[in-house]
């Protein structure tokens, strides 16, 4: 049977030059004899051979924690003892030098718990999220970046505003937070919104290994379907109307209905993706552009309608300008800048709405599912709306589709029923 102890290492070649000690070992016995060296030093003086530990009285070792040390050392002669009871008489089988491998992988494993549990223990939700916000931040996503801080501010504020260490998110702590906020009449988005921001930055921990959770509250928490809002769309009959309503060349008003078309006939195109087009984007009878959401490649033929519009915004412009007055850089330092215009681009659609006798309310957000649901009633499939409007699964262009799909319901019983 294989046998284990501490010891003092006081051989020649052990002595550190450093400080003249010696090093602290574990020394197996298995057929051969064979030390490991242990990350603590002491004299002869300083070493109890008896209770193998380091003396706390002895003077060389006043600059140690001896209690703190006994305990690891204890603790790795005890994980090499268990290991050796496990493998019983299969350790027959192995020599001295594999035994010693297999007694390092031991403590390296034991080790890695330890990390575990202390990182467990320890990484909050603000300092992971900061890493994400940082990195979204970077990457020129601030909006993003925006959702994450909301989210973090709200469930930190349950908490009285002491942040939340990770692995107290627990099943009881999201149930707390839905139920607080329906009792103070948020709404469903919102806190669907913040759930899922919240997962995502949990999750993210997880999979890049600095988080290891017990027990994981999400898997047992349904957060809440967002509530389909109000139909977002308007016909092809009140585009109509909108290319007959006229304003005064190069107003606040006129600008803004060009931009309204220009969004339309590239297929629903975001109004953050508009206001960063440059000259160089168009080419020949196309326009190309990354979408900023995903950061897909997207391609337009330029149409009749189109053409006609970019003409007036190309004149004198050289191929680094941008497209339009309203532009962005795509930067976090002027995402506030980009904010006030899409705000004031909604607020001028409102008048071109009032003005054209639109009744529904009407948005960039509008446009792009209009153009979809305008495509849907036209016969045109599911896949190639999705395509057309940049989007990376069919599920979020059916989301868009669903107000559609209920008007044809509609229909169709009132067929059957009359």
């Amino acid at each position: 049977m294989a046998k284990v102890r501490l010891i003092l290492d006081t051989r020649k070649s052990a002595k550190s030059a450093a400080n003249g000690l010696y090093p602290v070992a574990l020394r197996l016995f298995h057929r051969k004899t064979r030390i490991i060296r242990l990350p603590y030093f002491s004299s002869p003086a300083g070493w109890d051979d008896k209770y193998m530990r380091m003396k706390k009285s002895a003077f060389k070792n006043n600059h140690i924690d001896c209690d703190r040390a006994n305990e690891k050392i204890y603790d790795k002669l005890h994980t090499a003892h268990m290991l050796i009871v496990e493998l019983g008489d299969s350790i027959n089988s192995v020599d001295a030098d594999t035994l010693v491998g297999y007694i390092r992988k031991a403590w390296d494993k034991k080790m890695d718990t330890k990390i575990r549990d202390e990182v467990d223990n320890g990484l909050t939700l603000s300092q992971w999220g900061k890493v994400i916000i940082d990195r979204k931040l970077k990457s020129n996503k601030p909006g993003t970046a925006s959702w994450y801080a909301g989210a973090i501010r709200s469930i930190t504020k349950l908490n009285g505003g002491r942040d939340l260490r990770l692995n107290e998110i627990t099943l009881t702590l999201l149930t707390n937070f839905q139920i607080e906020h329906k009792a103070k009449s948020s709404s469903k988005n919102g806190i669907s919104s913040y759930l899922r921001a919240v997962r995502a930055i949990y999750y993210s921990a997880i999979k890049e290994d600095q988080f290891y959770p017990k027990k994981n509250p999400f898997l047992h928490f349904k957060i809440p379907t967002s509530r389909r809002t109000k139909k977002k769309a308007i016909s092809k009959m009140d585009f109509i109307k909108i290319r007959d309503v006229h304003y005064k060349e190069g107003s606040p008003v006129w600008h803004a209905k060009n931009y309204a078309l220009v969004m339309f006939n590239c297929r629903g195109m975001n109004f953050i993706d508009l206001v960063k087009l440059q000259i160089k984007d168009i080419v020949n009878d196309r326009i190309f552009y990354g979408r900023s959401k995903t950061g897909d490649q997207l391609s337009v033929r330029i149409t009749e309608e189109l053409r006609e519009i970019l003409n007036f915004y190309i004149e004198g412009k050289s191929k680094v300008d941008y497209l339009f007055p309203a532009n962005y850089d795509g930067s976090t330092r002027h995402f506030e800048k980009y904010k006030t215009q899409r705000r004031r681009m909604n607020s001028r659609l409102k008048i071109i709405a009032k003005d054209a006798g639109i009744e529904e309310h009407f948005t960039t957000y509008t446009i792009r599912h209009s153009w979809a649901t305008i495509a849907k009633f036209m016969g045109i499939s599911t896949e190639v709306i999705s395509e057309g409007l940049g989007h990376n699964s069919l599920k979020t262009t059916q989301i868009y589709l669903k107000s559609f799909t209920n008007h044809v319901l509609d229909e169709a019983n009132e067929m059957v029923v009359s």
